[in-house]
């Protein structure tokens, strides 16, 4: 399996991909999402018509609640009813509060508990090099996501590989090799667990930047 990612700089971009990603096929569990939330995007949202974390269509948000806890525990956020209808808010350690679905999420927060306990780096970067990205994919997919971005992250046999890139790339997704160059330009050296989150107006700057 290879895993596909790509950094979006608004939300809408990002659940834009997700949806496609579904409609092309691709299952919800081989899908993930991490958003940055510094602007409460995700506090009535609707995509689509449907309101993230609703999982029974009654408008209300039932996974928040819960999400963090399925990720402690190793399961698998946004499953079932689709990627977005499983979208919940948890905390991701150095990136602060998200709104994050599926595999990659779950990763990230039970491979924190796992370097606290004393074993190998954890959180965003550990579980981006588990998926398969190198060091330097890891720290500008973990950057972008800190100055507000979204990955949408996917995972795929060779065979399918092409058809999900398309569908990311058509919908404005930046890969690490491009964004990171872009970063490195303003003196950026790597992502900093310890950095501070950036505010919505830092984030709207950022955004202006890639208009």
């Amino acid at each position: 399996m290879a895993t596909i990612t790509r950094l979006y700089d608004t939300h809408t971009e990002a659940m834009d991909a997700v949806s496609a990603l579904e409609a092309a096929g691709f299952e919800a569990d081989v899908i993930s999402v991490i958003s940055n939330n510094a602007e409460s995007w995700h506090e009535g949202h609707r995509h689509h018509g449907r309101t993230p974390g609703d999982m029974n269509g009654d408008g209300e948000n039932e996974v928040a609640e819960g999400a963090g806890k399925g990720a402690a525990t190793g399961g698998a956020l946004g499953v079932g009813a689709g990627v977005l209808a499983g979208l919940g808010m948890l905390a991701v350690p150095g990136l602060g509060p998200v709104v994050a679905a599926g595999w990659l999420a779950s990763a990230a927060v039970a491979g924190a508990a796992g370097a606290a306990a004393g074993g190998a780096v954890g959180g965003i970067l550990g579980a981006l090099n588990e998926a398969g990205h190198d060091e330097e994919e890891a720290h500008v997919y973990a950057e972008g996501v800190r100055r507000g971005g979204t990955l949408v992250s996917v995972r795929v046999n060779e065979a399918d590989r092409p058809r999900a890139q398309a569908i990311l790339d058509e919908r404005r997704g930046w890969d690490a090799r491009a964004r990171g160059a872009a970063y490195r330009e303003g003196g950026w050296s790597g992502f900093d667990p310890a950095g501070a989150p950036y505010t919505p107006d830092q984030i709207a700057a950022e955004r202006a930047r890639y208009r």
